[in-house]
């Protein structure tokens, strides 16, 4: 069976542009989506899919062992499997937060560890396919490409570098100085990316971006090239297969330029159009207070959407205040009811620190998602009984400066209730006895 997939535009669904094209906007201005050879998929059964995919999944057959090119079919069917560039992305832990879970009274409480990944973050997922379209395009001499484009926040840069690095393409990255963690600064340095440390915020370098790439010779890699929604849509697929097909009934995932949000929803929908889903997950996207834009217009009833200057945020990668993605995600979530939440830098510093101590290590946008969990338990609005997804988004090594700050009493305009702090003492046996007897009194009373 020969299965297609092409480029339309994504509020109409009209139109058709080959995915060798370079294009990233529709002739009207509006974003572009993949669209799917539907009734060439469903010539295949719901069941025919589980077990193909099933077969697949974290074998050793390249490049069917990644998350995502084990779906190549639903992802890029067209590409070559020798253009593809893979770093075995995907195939994530479904870590149950067990201990946490009973902390908050969901004890099905799970963790999507996106961060667990070559890169230490869920960008893996799209840049693959990206950088494999550009692989593909390049090798096939259809246009002449000098090499790709992206502006970052940190974790896309990332991605981009390495993938990049991999297929021998020159990538250039332009991020906000001084404003992302030296982790993220440090992988495209070292993947031998071009890197702009530019005196201006995430949308001052996306502004920028994309004006660089207007004349096509640098190929844009941001989150409006929807090649990369079709690599993250696969962590919502991923995560229902790892519970042998069945839908969690809440996911809570942080949103900054809100691909990633539009991403999950186009993975369920389109196993859902299969067959292989009948019902949908309620989706919390979660914002931190310092950079909300999508927050605000879900609490005007979604009357109008007025785009922020971000704040300072311990959440760098979401500090996002024109997300570019919006309206593929409003759309969505307006569609499944779904729902949007903020946290305080004090809400998100305790949610990580808090969840940390029952085995986690979340990035500081984790603990924004988790933090609008905690919030949704309070309120009565999640069942006992439910089964709950939290999406980590990147590694928590990536932002160790953030939780030493927290420990240490440093970090600006938060009072850290879980703070764990080294204890110095002289190298004495009494001296280190008595610490570890009143540190046992102590946990053995919470």
């Amino acid at each position: 069976m020969h299965y297609d997939a092409w480029f339309r535009d994504a509020e109409t669904r009209q139109g058709r542009w080959e995915l060798d094209q370079i294009i990233y906007r529709s002739p009207s201005g509006g974003l572009l989506e993949v669209a799917h050879d539907l009734d060439a998929l469903k010539s295949r059964s719901a069941a025919g899919w589980m077990k193909l995919w099933e077969s697949r999944y974290k074998r050793t057959m390249w490049p069917f062992s990644s998350g995502v090119w084990g779906k190549k079919e639903l992802v890029l069917p067209n590409i070559p499997d020798a253009d593809i560039v893979s770093l075995d992305e995907g195939g994530t832990n479904l870590f149950w937060a067990e201990r946490f879970g009973k902390e908050l009274g969901v004890p099905d409480l799970w963790v999507k560890q996106c961060g667990v990944s070559h890169t230490g973050s869920f960008k893996d997922l799209g840049m693959t396919v990206l950088v494999s379209q550009v692989n593909h395009i390049i090798k096939s001499r259809k246009h002449e490409i000098l090499g790709v484009a992206c502006a970052s926040t940190g974790d896309t840069s990332a991605a981009l570098a390495a993938y990049c690095a991999a297929a021998g393409i020159t990538s250039v990255v332009l991020l906000p100085r001084g404003k992302i963690s030296p982790a993220q600064l440090i992988q495209p340095i070292a993947n031998n990316a071009l890197t702009l440390a530019l005196d201006t915020d995430f949308d001052g370098c996306m502004d920028l971006v994309q004006k660089l790439t207007e004349d096509k010779k640098l190929y844009l890699a941001n989150s409006m090239n929807s090649l990369r929604v079709e690599g993250q849509k696969t962590m919502g697929i991923e995560i229902v297969q790892q519970f042998d097909w069945e839908v969690p009934d809440w996911i809570f995932i942080p949103g900054g330029n809100l691909g990633n949000v539009s991403a999950l929803y186009k993975g369920l929908e389109e196993i859902r159009d299969l067959g292989i889903i009948s019902r949908m997950p309620t989706v919390v996207c979660c914002q931190a207070e310092q950079a909300n834009p999508l927050y605000r217009a879900y609490k005007n009833g979604w009357k109008d959407f007025e785009a922020i200057t971000a704040g300072e945020t311990q959440a760098s990668a979401i500090r996002i205040g024109n997300p570019v993605s919006r309206s593929k995600a409003i759309r969505a979530l307006i569609a499944h009811d779904g729902r949007v939440e903020q946290a305080s830098e004090q809400e998100l510093a305790d949610a990580m620190a808090r969840s940390d101590r029952t085995g986690l290590f979340n990035c500081p946008h984790t603990g924004v998602a988790m933090a609008g969990l905690i919030k949704f338990v309070q309120r009565g609005e999640i069942k006992p009984n439910a089964r709950v997804i939290v999406v980590s988004t990147a590694h928590g090594l990536k932002f160790s400066h953030s939780k030493t700050d927290y420990h240490a009493n440093t970090l600006a305009g938060v009072t850290p209730t879980y703070a764990n702090p080294p204890v110095e003492l002289a190298a004495k046996p009494v001296a280190v006895y008595d610490a570890v007897m009143r540190h046992v009194e102590r946990s053995t009373k919470t």
